[in-house]
């Protein structure tokens, strides 16, 4: 079977003894690349060799680069193909298919990459090129990324880097020179776009950063920091918290996310988005100190709850809209909690829900078994029926409270039907009363007299001027 061998060049230095002498003994020699300070064995063996060059020059893009190449090396028969460091693992599997196709093999000879070659003294790095950066850095990591290739793909490099480690971290530039050799400068962070010697071989190591030193921070740092806060001789409030005692907290962020939303203020939602998952975390802390679960544990019930309800994404289902999705949503929730009854569905929703989203959430969920109004003007009526049971309530004839609860339930249904939130349109209500309040109390201070000291009749008489006044400065 014939073969195509991949021989790796480095640095003089880390050249193997197996790269080296494929390289010397082959029939067909072919070299990525002949600009490369990684070429000189070869150039100065002065060794017949056919130059990938041409091909590089031409190409689109990367897809059509790989594939002229695994079409130019299965058209040589025996050959080995001499490649910058680890550089040739991209193309990898472009040249695997091709050379099965062809009744060919591939023998890959082992050999040292750019990082290694310019680091050998690291330990534990996380090795990647500038192009396959991890979404996710952990600054706790030594990085080392190759193929630092040009400004533009340094600068990109560099505002990701700027996401964890501060812009004055002192960063360490390996540019190869001529001789194959690595020269090593470091700088600040900041710098890194600015850098005239870079090519495919340059490799930038950067080191880990202790929490002190950081200036951003991420998730593992938000554990790590209720951790700490948790431990023996962190802080006695945070110590003596437990799952009872964060109950309100969490409501009471989440109603302050939700202000933060309606101010359309980046920074005070960010700030909020931040208490909410800090409650989160805290939750989860408190539960891995009892062995109960973690963090990690929470992340990853999320995400497969997520994957199990979007099979139109993940799977193979197929959806037409929204409305398909929300459907396909609620019959796999009740599936994954064993719903067998509507009931059950309708006794899911939360009871620690403020009164008038519970009320809501209730008569949707049997909306979707058809046991609803057809429209707010079918449920209008309704109020009215409630109101004169709750009047004859109050006359001693029923309940006062059930038909109280009644009547809200029946204002509740029409507001839904309508498309309205029950629950904000009431906030606005209190809103407004305060405004008309305030305006006309200051109505009262003007004419020199105290609201507390009048009667209803006469603060009704401010009352209807504090709405005019409101009224002519919002349309005027």
């Amino acid at each position: 079977m014939k073969t195509i061998t991949i021989a790796p060049l480095s640095t003089p230095e880390t050249l193997t003894r197996a790269a080296y002498d494929a390289v010397c003994s082959a029939d067909k020699l072919y070299l990525q690349t002949a600009a490369h300070p990684s070429a000189k064995p070869v150039l100065d063996a002065g060794l017949s060799f056919v130059s990938m060059d041409d091909l590089y020059e031409a190409a689109e893009d990367f897809d059509a680069l790989n594939t002229v190449i695994a079409a130019r090396l299965v058209s040589g028969g025996d050959c080995v193909y001499a490649v910058m460091g680890d550089g040739c693992f991209a193309q990898l599997p472009v040249i695997d298919k091709t050379a099965k196709k062809h009744g060919f093999r591939v023998k890959v000879l082992p050999g040292v990459s750019y990082a290694k070659a310019a680091f050998p003294e690291t330990q534990d790095a996380l090795i990647c090129t500038a192009r396959t950066l991890p979404k996710r850095l952990d600054p706790d990591v030594p990085l080392l990324i190759q193929e630092l290739d040009s400004p533009i793909i340094a600068g990109e490099v560099k505002l990701a880097l700027s996401e964890v480690w501060p812009e004055d971290w002192p960063v360490t530039l390996a540019s190869m020179q001529a001789d194959g050799h690595y020269a090593k400068r470091t700088f600040p962070l900041l710098e890194l776009d600015r850098r005239r010697t870079l090519f495919a071989g340059s490799v930038l190591y950067v080191k880990p950063a202790s929490f002190e030193q950081r200036t951003r921070y991420g998730y593992t740092d938000l554990v790590a920091v209720l951790q700490r806060l948790r431990a023996p001789g962190g802080c006695p409030w945070d110590r003596e918290q437990t799952h009872e005692s964060l109950k309100g907290d969490l409501i009471e962020e989440c109603y302050e996310l939700n202000d933060a939303i309606d101010e359309g203020d980046d920074a005070h939602m960010t700030e909020e988005l931040g208490d909410v998952l800090m409650d989160v975390v805290f939750h989860a802390v408190i539960a891995d100190e009892q062995g109960r679960f973690n963090e990690t544990d929470v992340c990853d019930g999320i995400v497969k709850k997520l994957v199990y309800r979007h099979p139109h994404v993940f799977g193979t289902a197929q959806v037409e809209d929204s409305a398909d999705v929300l459907k396909q949503w609620d019959a796999l929730k009740q599936k994954e909690k064993n719903q067998k009854t509507q009931t059950e569905v309708l006794c899911a929703v939360p009871k620690r829900f403020p009164a008038l989203l519970r009320s809501e959430k209730v008569q949707s969920r049997a909306r979707k078994v058809g046991f609803d109004w057809k429209d707010a003007d079918e449920a209008f009526p309704k109020i009215a029926e409630e109101l004169d049971e709750l009047n004859a309530a109050m006359r001693g004839e029923g309940d006062v409270c059930e038909e109280a609860g009644d009547l809200l339930f029946a204002a509740v249904n029409v507001t839904r039907l309508l498309g309205l939130d029950a629950e904000q349109i009431l906030h606005d209500a209190a809103d407004k009363f305060i405004r008309r309040f305030g305006e006309m109390e200051r109505l009262v201070k003007a004419d020199g007299r105290e609201l507390s000291k009048m009667t209803l009749k006469e603060q009704d008489v401010y009352w209807d001027r504090a709405k005019k006044s409101l009224f002519f400065n919002k349309n005027r």
